[in-house]
């Protein structure tokens, strides 16, 4: 009798809560103006009678990865690899310690990293890191970090760490017959051996920063090599040009948190066929999380878009005000 009635219990609290869901696919938003601005549209562009309709295969969806779906600071979480494996391979290679980008990057020196038009330094070590070794070898060194590396302020795994508001936009879009993509700075190649696991968007759907990959036929079997000639920065002004290479459809939502969004945003935006949404997530919440724009720790800045959300009609989400919570509490 105590079993049936607890597996009544059990029904009945999740009866209760999937219906809550359903009622409110959200519900770790305030129920503010950026909340409604994301509804609002979404149920636009999925009444069949209504003018603003859109087809299922034109609803593209955007997202920035580092700062609107995860933190970037104190560091974007692929810095914090890089930095990570800098550490575990030095002793046993003299030669990587003496580099002095190496030493700046194992001293804690980012803005030496961030040094020059390109961030040569930050270039250097994440060509160091990311080139020579075969995809397989490079996606099993990322999974094994993944699965131990944790975050230094929340404690939490860097993959427990995405921002539940977010990850329910991503949900919701989907239900509502959207196809979701990541379109980041962040290298492809790393984003692609967790994004499925972690947002549920398949590799397929990341577009990400690109080095040119090499073919090779060992004795072993077919393997690709990677290296960091004919590099894809797939940054600012580079978004646009990689949604239109690696997508082929011009997307109607975008989700930003920097100046590095500002170019997708607009390409989103401006003179879209269709209507659109254009997102900027702001950090506000010191408590929570972290409260920057015009002088984050490492990347992220926003000013640019900031000032141009108000004449383009872009939501801009206060994520102390907007957020009832920032991450699950139960990873």
């Amino acid at each position: 009798m105590m079993k049936s009635s607890l597996w009544l219990a059990t029904i009945l609290c999740v009866s209760i809560f999937s219906t809550a869901v359903a009622d409110d696919p959200l519900v770790s938003w305030q129920d503010t103006m950026a909340k409604k601005s994301i509804i609002d549209f979404v149920e636009k562009v999925t009444q069949v009678d209504s003018p603003n309709f859109v087809p299922v295969p034109e609803r593209i969806a955007v997202f920035d990865n580092d700062g609107t779906l995860w933190p970037e600071n104190p560091l974007p979480f692929q810095l914090a690899w890089v930095m990570d494996e800098l550490k575990r391979r030095s002793p046993d290679e003299p030669q990587l310690a003496a580099d002095p980008m190496v030493k700046a990057a194992l001293a804690g020196d980012i803005a030496k990293l961030l040094e020059g038009k390109h961030h040569d330094g930050l270039m250097q070590i994440v060509a160091i890191t990311h080139s020579g070794m075969t995809t397989d070898e490079f996606d099993a060194a990322v999974r094994e970090w993944l699965a131990v590396a944790k975050h230094p302020r929340f404690g939490r795994l860097y993959s427990d760490c995405t921002y539940q508001p977010m990850q329910e936009v991503l949900t919701y879009l989907r239900v509502n017959g959207f196809k979701t993509f990541i379109v980041s700075g962040g290298g492809a190649d790393f984003m692609r051996v967790w994004s499925e696991q972690v947002y549920g968007i398949p590799p397929e759907q990341v577009v990400g920063s690109t080095g040119l990959t090499k073919f090779e036929l060992r004795d072993t079997g077919p393997v690709l090599i990677k290296t960091t000639e004919h590099i894809f920065v797939d940054d600012k002004a580079g978004k646009p040009v990689g949604i239109h290479q690696f997508i082929g459809r011009r997307p109607i939502a975008c989700f930003g948190n920097s100046d590095g969004d500002k170019e997708m945003l607009e390409y989103t935006t401006i003179n879209n066929p269709h209507p659109s949404l254009g997102l900027i997530v702001h950090h506000t919440d010191t408590d929570r999380e972290y409260a920057y724009d015009a002088h984050p720790t490492s990347s992220g800045k926003l000013v640019e878009a900031l000032v141009d959300a108000s004449q383009r009609g872009w939501t801009v989400v206060d994520m102390q005000r907007d957020w009832k919570i920032v991450f699950a509490e139960t990873p």
